[in-house]
């Protein structure tokens, strides 16, 4: 089965490969459709849906897949969190599932809050480039005890529930 992955980044490319391991992944580069930081889960979640739908759209594939970070603050908690969610549809039938969520250090959140993207924030504090397509935030908050690859393995994976069961 083919799979469109609606980005190039090599992390969401992988991320579905792993989530997804009967299927050839092929990235498509698609336009999200939301601010490149978006902002809030409602945001994140189009954002990954747009993907989905567009890079099925572009392709004769089986699958769209659609992948996107954001950040959120989360009721009864403080602060601001990085969030993950991913899309996958077949034309029909939607898929929608999460990652985990990482509470952002103030001093990030802050500048992401102030209207930055968090990608460039980490670059920026790390005097790196590329955290993005690397380990991501998920993997320098957590001691690369995950990292964004693994972090948007289970977001996928949750997505594509309707697809590899039946239990829908």
């Amino acid at each position: 089965m083919r799979v469109a992955v609606g980005s190039e980044n090599p992390v969401k490319v992988a991320a579905t490969r792993r989530a997804l391991p009967d299927a050839v992944a092929e990235p498509v580069d698609v336009a999200s459709g939301v601010p490149e930081q978006p902002r809030g889960r409602d945001q994140t979640i189009s954002g990954a849906r747009n993907r989905a739908e567009a890079a099925l759209a572009a392709t004769d594939a089986a699958l769209g897949v659609g992948i996107e970070g954001g950040v959120a603050r989360v009721e009864g908690t403080d602060g601001l969190f990085l969030i993950m969610w991913a899309a996958v549809t077949d034309g029909e039938r939607w898929g929608v599932g999460g990652g985990p969520s990482l509470r952002l250090p103030d001093d990030v959140a802050a500048r992401v809050a102030d209207g930055a993207e968090l990608g460039p924030v980490m670059d920026d504090l790390l005097d790196t480039e590329g955290v993005a397509e690397r380990e991501g935030a998920a993997g320098v908050l957590t001691g690369e005890r995950i990292d964004r690859e693994s972090a948007l393995v289970h977001a996928v994976a949750s997505a594509a529930g309707p697809f590899v069961t039946e239990r829908y």
